[in-house]
């Protein structure tokens, strides 16, 4: 495609702000966005370069002002399906922040408007673009490991440093998308979706145990299962190191991302040696860079988004049977 995409950004928090910085860097788009704010939607302006004609009060004004090729929704999660609903109305593709929604009200709707429109639509679930990952799906992928019969998920990090606004954001409240479920192990059910297949039943256990100024749950054990394949996804956000630890056990052998050693490892033999396959990682922009890509791959017709809406809505069902399950302390299935 010789033109550049024209791409709106709705919402400028930290998350919109990356997206717009992003999607920018690709070279491949031309950026707008929309920020009910004057203050800040003038230092947004300014900072990106983006004319003032560029620079929305807000979506009904932006969507009347020009035709644009594509939207990222990054808007806090109960807005995302009304949002989205306006943008497929206008058939406008969409780049949907994680998660699509925190109920299942309007859906389908959406679904169906969407299918109905030939819209885009991609969740932004941006950890199936980590080349930690991507490395071991394209092993699990290989079938040289044989059936996988285990996923183990080890999360953790101090989010208190890593994310100081953390206690004045919609990380504070659930009905806001916060929370631990909703804003972080979210995305590593999605992973066991990408590696595995649709998760059908999930029980967990989750508290607030130490993190300061909040009271949602900032620890999170679920054991799930994904079509016969057992899972355990275990996350703390109040430990000092920042970690993630995926392992996928298989029949013939063992393969494992670890982001803080920047490697992808494996095993076939029992007390044999580990194999070790380093890749390299700049900072998170990389993984946003990716998955716009993608994105952009799939509005122009020759590529598929990271994550589809369909896997998109699987995990928002996994979300909320977590939540049902951590309130109840009972195994829920899901649909």
């Amino acid at each position: 495609m010789d033109r550049k995409h024209k791409i709106l950004v709705i919402g400028t928090g930290s998350i919109g702000e990356r997206h717009l910085r992003c999607l920018q860097t690709t070279g491949r788009c031309e950026m707008a966005f929309c920020e009910p704010m004057d203050s800040c939607r003038a230092e947004v302006a300014e900072r990106y370069g983006i004319h003032s004609d560029l620079a929305f009060e807000n979506l009904d004004s932006a969507v009347a002002s020009t035709t644009f090729d594509a939207a990222v929704v990054a808007a806090p999660a109960p807005f995302h399906i009304p949002i989205g609903m306006q943008l497929a109305k206008a058939g406008i593709h969409i780049l949907m922040e994680k998660p699509l929604s925190l109920s299942m009200d309007g859906v389908q709707e959406f679904a169906d408007l969407v299918k109905e429109e030939s819209v885009v639509v991609a969740v932004g679930y941006t950890h199936r673009a980590h080349s930690a990952m991507i490395g071991l799906k394209e092993k699990l992928d290989s079938g040289k490991f044989g059936r996988p019969l285990e996923l183990r998920v080890d999360i953790g990090q101090p989010l208190a440093v890593i994310r100081p606004a953390y206690a004045d954001v919609y990380f504070a409240d659930p009905k806001m998308g916060g929370g631990s479920i909703q804003d972080m192990i979210t995305h590593f059910y999605s992973i066991g979706d990408w590696l595995l297949g649709p998760m059908n039943k999930i029980v967990t256990h989750a508290k607030h145990m130490a993190l300061p100024r909040v009271t949602v749950e900032d620890t999170v054990h679920s054991l799930a299962d994904h079509g016969g394949v057992m899972a355990t996804y275990a996350q703390n956000l109040t430990q000092a190191q920042n970690e993630v630890i995926t392992t996928v056990i298989c029949e013939g052998g063992s393969i494992r991302a670890n982001y803080g050693k920047k490697r992808v490892s494996w095993i076939t033999e029992p007390d044999g040696e580990w194999n070790h396959e380093p890749f390299e990682m700049g900072d998170i922009d990389e993984i946003y860079i990716r998955q716009d890509n993608a994105f952009l791959d799939e509005v122009e017709g020759h590529g598929k988004s990271l994550c589809t809406l369909e896997e998109g809505i699987r995990t928002l069902k996994v979300n909320i049977a977590s939540l049902k399950s951590a309130e109840t302390f009972t195994w829920q299935e899901i649909s």
